[in-house]
């Protein structure tokens, strides 16, 4: 019971997830190095494609940590993380300009945004809910009693967790598209160094592959360990 051949099923996942841990990491320490010509700082190219967009009441506002940068449609504030918002690197101006993607998703009523947010409750309810019904269902299968009920409600809150997942692969690879776009449009990067951009942005979208991927194959493995 501890131990399920099932769990080997996770094993391309972690791999997965290692590998694109280590590219975005690899790939941003090597284009925060390199300073655009442009020399914008991560928070003069956020207000430089908000003010383009007519975007207005969004606060852009530093925040500890590495790659903790996110946008928080609730408080209407772009945060960039220490190494983003007073750095003129090229990896500087794709992070800010991704994240102003969002922004620009959320003030055009993007879909799959709006979608992810409404499954925020439930991806997190299911993320603590669901595994530990299980494991419970499968304990009372061992005494005999009713499990398929715990099993069953088990499986349906994890589902939650893959179909968030999932939406948020559109709604990264939008935001990346749309911060790339924008970069090339204002004459934030030059040249080469737009590569540079593309590839930051296409090494932290493998992290959202990765979790999804992942997700799925946690959700497989704890069926097969709930059949008997």
């Amino acid at each position: 019971m501890f131990f399920h051949w099932s769990y080997l099923l996770l094993l391309p996942g972690m791999l997965l997830m290692f590998w694109a841990q280590s590219q975005v990491k690899g790939t941003y320490r090597k284009y925060s190095r390199i300073p655009s010509s442009m020399g914008m700082t991560g928070a003069q190219v956020a207000q430089e494609i908000l003010s383009s967009m007519g975007i207005e009441n969004v606060n852009i506002e530093p925040i500890q940590g590495e790659l903790t940068d996110h946008y928080d449609p609730r408080a209407s504030t772009v945060r960039l993380s220490e190494g983003i918002y007073n750095s003129t690197s090229l990896a500087a101006a794709a992070v800010a300009a991704h994240e102003c993607g969002h922004v620009i998703q959320d003030r055009k009523g993007y879909t799959f945004m709006n979608v992810r947010a409404s499954l925020v409750p439930a991806a997190n309810l299911g993320s603590q809910l669901g595994p530990a019904l299980i494991v419970i269902g499968i304990v009372l299968s061992f005494l005999g009693g009713i499990s398929s009920i715990f099993i069953n409600i088990g499986i349906f809150l994890f589902a939650a967790v893959i179909l968030f997942h999932l939406v948020t692969l559109p709604v990264e690879f939008d935001a990346s598209h749309r911060a790339l776009k924008l970069i090339d449009q204002l004459g934030i990067l030059q040249g080469e160094e737009k590569k540079g951009a593309k590839a930051v942005l296409q090494a932290a979208a493998w992290t959202y592959v990765a979790t999804a991927v992942y997700a799925v194959l946690q959700l497989a493995q704890l069926i097969l360990m709930s059949r008997r």
